[in-house]
């Protein structure tokens, strides 16, 4: 069996580009970073998706509003050019936690609000004909066992008494399943309408472009070494304003009294070399559904619209000292450890190279719930922690900012989401052992449940250490 590798030793030790979907753009010229002081209405700190879609809702809510973005690297870089390419209709966090958070009917609420931010990114791509390989497919989570296939049974009756009507999935067996894409030794899948699959890179750099025709001003290489009400510092300037949003999701982690905010936790991804027609026609796939698998330490992965499969999931997942820098080579044993899973999913692949390898850093809040705050006398808002659900979730989160700054009583002002921050991530060294222990026992569960094909109670364990 051929496994070429995508390792350290194919690819630079430090890449030009720190991801497959940014290899994929053309760079353009650098914009200007900020140098001296300017003034503006709404001035928001970080170049993501959470701060793109914040500085669009603004300004196409508001033309009359100067909106500056102020970004430490170049737009995509984080997060936002390294993800998976899911606009899912999900959020992260328990119900119970969402409960605590707003009462009764908290999951409920979001898992509405979310799901049409499926649909309504969707009509923002159309509109501003942001090319990003949009293929509204749904999403499949793919059970290879029969103690996976009673797992999402169970997940799906747990969402139907929560949820009621807006519980939308739908349990497949294995013959329907195969009907959609072809995994080795399924027994099942739940199926999500409310996911597409994107191009991330495309959608974040087109979204900014249309932040920009509309009048957005967007500095790079303009790092915020710090941030206090109506004011932002960089290297070489400052930004005097009556807003200051933070969108620095798991970067926040590297900003002056808020390095305890937000877990940075890594993630890690693999592609495949274009495939041939025999190999898809084995494989199916046509509706380019996003697919998840059913293991605790699970992977997800998509049909790229140039026929690739890119595969992903945690790696290392934490480093000492809530570190965000990946922009080296992704440890072999990662790269290995996900072309296992590819081929264990896809065994048709198994012939196939895999191109690039690369990872990055998503944010997690000490309850798996992420939150929108926005302090009006102060003049700072805030939104993160999606906890790898991100990609809908930020545009969500930009026009319920959109609306607390500009004193709208919605229904977006109303989402549980809204309001102080959960309690801090604990000092090191236990973030550090607890991150990397709650995944080595959902490993460890993952093994035992392969062994004997019984529900391992690791898993259950790292979920209440966890706070999942």
């Amino acid at each position: 069996m051929r496994h070429p590798p995508a390792s350290p030793a194919s690819t630079p030790a430090v890449p030009p580009r720190p991801s497959f979907w940014l290899d994929q753009v053309a760079a353009g010229p650098p914009r200007a970073s900020l140098s001296g002081g300017r003034e503006a209405d709404v001035c928001i700190v970080g170049g993501g998706f959470t701060g793109l879609w914040t500085a669009y809702e603004c300004k196409r809510s508001d033309p009359r509003l100067e909106v500056v973005v102020l970004e430490a690297r170049y737009v995509g870089f984080g997060a936002s050019g390294r993800n998976g390419g899911w606009v899912l209709g999900v959020v992260s966090g328990s119900p119970a936690a969402w409960r605590r958070r707003g009462g009764a009917d908290a999951p409920r609420r979001m898992l509405e609000a979310i799901q049409a931010t499926v649909a309504g990114v969707g009509a923002v791509v159309q509109r501003e004909e942001i090319d990003c390989d949009w293929r509204h497919g749904g999403s499949l989570t793919v059970a290879q066992s029969a103690t996976q296939r009673a797992r999402l049974e169970a997940q799906l009756a747990e969402r139907r008494a929560w949820a009621g009507e807006a519980c939308e999935l739908e349990l497949l067996n294995a013959a329907e399943l195969e009907q959609r894409v072809h995994v080795a030794a399924a027994t099942g899948a739940l199926f999500n309408p409310h996911c597409a699959r994107i191009q991330p890179a495309k959608l974040v750099l087109g979204l900014a472009a249309a932040a920009e025709r509309l009048g957005v001003t967007i500095y790079e290489s303009s790092a915020a070494i710090d941030l206090v009400p109506r004011l932002v510092r960089t290297a070489a300037g400052h930004v005097r304003t009556r807003t200051v949003i933070v969108a620095c999701e798991g970067y926040t982690a590297n900003l002056p009294r808020r390095h305890r905010w937000l877990l940075p936790l890594n993630s890690a991804m693999v592609v495949t070399e274009p495939l041939d027609q025999r190999t898809w026609t084995t494989l199916g796939w046509d509706g380019a559904e996003t697919l998840l698998d059913g293991a605790h330490a699970y992977t997800y992965s998509q049909r790229t619209a140039d026929g690739r499969i890119a595969i992903g999931g945690r790696g290392v997942p934490y480093r000492f000292g809530s570190r965000t820098d990946r922009e080296g080579p992704v440890p072999a044993e990662t790269v290995r450890e996900l072309r296992r899973r590819l081929d264990g999913l896809f065994p048709a692949v198994a012939e196939a190279g895999l191109e690039r390898a690369w990872h990055g850093v998503l944010g997690v809040a000490r309850d798996w719930c992420p939150w929108v705050s926005y302090d009006r006398a102060a003049g700072v808002g805030f939104a993160g922690g999606y906890a790898g659900e991100g990609v809908a979730a930020s545009n969500l989160a930009a026009r319920t900012l959109r609306d607390l700054v500009l004193e709208r009583d919605t229904p977006l002002v109303q989402l549980p989401w809204v309001g102080t921050r959960p309690r801090p991530w604990e000092h090191e060294p236990l973030r550090y052992l607890g991150a990397r222990g709650i995944y080595a026992l959902y490993r460890g569960a993952d093994r035992q449940e392969d062994r004997s094909d019984r529900p391992a109670r690791l898993a259950a364990l790292a979920d209440r250490i966890s706070g999942r």
